[in-house]
């Protein structure tokens, strides 16, 4: 069995529910003599059981499934389907380690593979975005390259609290020749 990398184990554990539900047929294409007795229940029927902070929750993890590159959500079926492969002890003992994990950074593996390994990092400075600018902002980190969210994260770290909404401002106004040469003067700084 291949190793689930930490990254997609913690996506896998996380988008598992969005990933069943989105998967699931809905029950109006079975053929009117399938027995429903042995079928487990159907999305509508599990939507219908779940309180309102779960069905926010389930909202939420699927709104960031949406904005994964397609990439990285491929990455994250793959590790769906090799953690649904491994016996059920070791994905309980997988489930109850990402349980472990501080909500914060549970929450920032939402953003992917790429994201999410950073979010510690980058989370100063994104974690708590106007909503006019969460998808400027997404899309801009999704289009930075690994150098890039490096020195942003590093840029990130040291940027004091009251400076941190003109920070994205300008970040977001620069184009990606220029936010390229931004962060590599501010990272030198």
């Amino acid at each position: 069995m291949r190793r689930i990398e930490g990254p997609l184990l913690c996506l896998a554990l996380l988008l598992a529910p969005t990933l069943t539900v989105h998967a699931a047929l809905p029950s109006s294409t079975l053929p009117a003599s399938a027995p429903t007795t042995s079928l487990p229940p159907s999305p509508q029927a599990q939507w219908a059981t779940m309180s309102p902070q779960q069905q926010r929750q389930l909202r939420d993890r699927y709104a960031a499934w949406q904005s994964m590159p397609d990439g990285e959500r491929q990455r994250v079926r793959q590790a769906a389907a090799a953690l649904a492969a491994l016996p059920e002890a070791e994905r309980q003992a997988l489930q109850e380690r990402f349980q472990g994990i501080d909500q914060m950074q549970r929450d920032g593996w939402l953003l992917g593979p790429r994201l999410g390994a950073l979010y510690a990092q980058l989370q100063p400075l994104f974690g708590y975005l106007p909503p006019a600018q969460r998808e400027p902002v997404l899309a801009m980190l999704h289009q930075l390259d690994a150098a890039e969210l490096e020195q942003l994260s590093r840029v990130s770290q040291r940027t004091p609290p009251q400076e941190r909404a003109a920070l994205r401002t300008t970040l977001l106004g620069l184009t990606p020749a220029q936010r390229t040469a931004w962060l590599r003067q501010k990272v030198g700084q």
